[in-house]
């Protein structure tokens, strides 16, 4: 029997992921309707410079991951991709997944130009520092986040 992670398959969403890429957002503590996340998946697809969002599939089409990676050039450092969110359905995690997702976005980066990854974990999400720091990345900054509504 083929193990979960091979029974993956990591493609670009399309609009009609609305509803699982919503529901696994809600999951990682990001709620939004399905409307709300067609508009968000409709403007990445529409403008692909802003980066491109990545979801890892059953062989029975169930979507249960999704990854957002953008590249933003920065004055003070040489070109590289954040990844912007990352989230592997319960149940599905610890198969697999996440670390195909993460490869084709590191691939997607270098395909761009970038010589670098970049990705910001939530302080209590212990878990997932242990995923990054296996997958290759180094903790290298505590900082605190700031946000102001416009």
């Amino acid at each position: 029997m083929p193990s979960p992670a091979a029974t993956i398959e990591i493609r670009r969403a399309r609009l009609s992921d609305a509803a699982s890429v919503a529901e696994l957002s809600g999951q990682l503590g990001y709620p939004a309707t399905e409307s709300e996340m067609a508009q968000r998946l409709a403007r990445l697809i529409r403008h692909p410079r802003l980066g491109v969002v990545l979801v890892a599939e059953t062989r029975d089409q169930k979507v249960v991951g999704w990854l957002h990676v953008s590249v933003t050039p920065l004055l003070e450092v040489p070109l590289r991709a954040e990844v912007n969110g990352l989230i592997v359905a319960e149940g599905q995690r610890s198969s697999g997944s996440g670390y195909k997702l993460l490869r084709a976005a590191e691939e997607w980066a270098k395909s761009k130009g970038c010589a670098s990854m970049s990705v910001r974990s939530n302080v209590v999400r212990d878990r997932a520092h242990a995923f990054y720091l296996r997958n290759g990345y180094e903790h290298y900054k505590t900082q605190k986040a700031f946000r102001k509504t416009l």
